[in-house]
């Protein structure tokens, strides 16, 4: 029997998203794909100019857990050994003894990763995606939950290193804070300094685990997958995109689609629940075609570009064992309001209406045609 997300899961997530909110100036749709994240036990990149709020953003997060934290400040000098440990040698016990290093904590804060050298930038390969490092040839693992952090400037390029792609697509989403409204950003003027440090834990390590547990067993029908699927296969054609996403990118889609599902206290996703999440968790994956880049496009115009283009379920069908009553291609992704449509019902305003995953609606659809064309000779006979 499918159980739903317990009402502590979305009280947690709620927790977690008011301490966040109460310290950076940023949209609650934003803190939302981070909590999500950290229930999915994804990884975050955050890319934005200088002053935004990204460390800040990180240490809320890690400071709404009692967890572990370790926090790294990338430079051109840092070594792999800094981030995963070394031996060192006790000369009272005749032996080696493994320290650990800062990888080895629940959330890691990698600040300005794009200084470090690949070499160093690498340390983190490993852990991001099997969550154990390997040290002198000996392989640690690493405490549940992990949670890598990583933020970067898209400015001040002198001196760094680009992320390979690799690496960045090791990242379960990346976000952009963006600057604050005028009156955020007031505000903040009046918040006190130190205000991350005031955080109260919301949750633990063993409990977060439990809740990560709980996100899983979120149940995703085939026609859910099937829509997964084709946003993800839609990026490996589209004229824009000289590399498309990978596998890994469909897996992690799901993933935060259930994450997102769990916080509304729901054990089923929507299409609502994979589009919130398309654009932080692919646009990041793609590579595009130098006429694309020249034009200035990003990652993240072409999702939405797939987004209007790609069918999605029809409202009202059912979706996880539940009916959805959900409008699955909204302002999100259109960027205007829902619209009426002639019969008075309701249509997304987006470029193509909304098909249903399944023969069920067009057999309907043809059944009624035949019924109508046989009244209408029963019809002509009479006369």
């Amino acid at each position: 029997m499918e159980t739903a997300p317990t009402a502590n899961l979305v009280e947690v997530a709620k927790g977690i998203r008011n301490a966040i909110t109460r310290t950076v100036a940023c949209e609650p749709d934003l803190v939302k794909i981070v909590v999500a994240a950290l229930l999915a036990e994804g990884h975050l990149l955050i890319e934005d100019v200088p002053g935004v709020g990204k460390t800040t953003l990180a240490k809320a997060l890690a400071q709404a857990i009692d967890c572990r934290v370790g926090r790294v400040q990338f430079t051109p000098d840092l070594l792999p050994g800094d981030l995963t440990g070394g031996s060192i040698y006790r000369a009272n016990l005749g032996e080696f003894e493994f320290r650990p290093g800062p990888i080895f904590n629940n959330i890691i804060i990698a600040d300005e990763i794009n200084r470090a050298s690949p070499k160093t930038q690498s340390a983190l390969l490993e852990a991001m995606e099997e969550s154990q490092a390997t040290v002198e040839g000996v392989s640690h693992n690493l405490p549940r939950p992990f949670l890598v952090v990583a933020t970067q400037n898209p400015v001040e390029l002198e001196g760094t290193y680009p992320l390979p792609e690799a690496q960045r697509d090791r990242f379960l989403a990346r976000l952009e804070i963006g600057y604050p409204n005028p009156k955020a950003e007031f505000d903040l003027l009046d918040r006190p300094a130190r205000t991350v440090e005031a955080i109260k834990p919301v949750s633990s390590a063993d409990e977060l685990n439990g809740l990560i547990g709980q996100v899983n067993d979120v149940k995703a029908t085939a026609p859910a997958k099937a829509y997964v699927l084709d946003l993800v296969t839609a990026t490996r054609h589209h004229p824009d995109v000289r590399l498309g996403a990978s596998p890994r990118a469909s897996i992690n889609l799901l993933r935060m689609a259930k994450a997102v599902a769990a916080m509304e206290g729901r054990d089923y996703v929507l299409p609502d629940d994979v589009q919130f999440v398309a654009v932080p968790v692919l646009g990041h994956r793609l590579i595009l075609a130098p006429e694309a880049r020249l034009s200035g496009k990003s990652g993240g115009q072409i999702i939405a570009e797939i987004l209007r283009a790609t069918p999605v379920p029809k409202t009202g069908s059912r979706i996880g064992g539940q009916r959805s009553t959900n409008q699955v291609a909204d302002s999100r992704v259109s960027n205007e309001p829902v619209k009426k449509n002639g019969t008075g019902g309701r249509s997304p305003a987006i470029g193509k209406s909304a098909t249903t995953l399944g023969k069920t609606t067009k057999d309907s659809e043809t059944l009624v045609a035949a019924k109508g064309r046989k009244a209408r000779r029963a019809r002509l006979g009479e006369e």
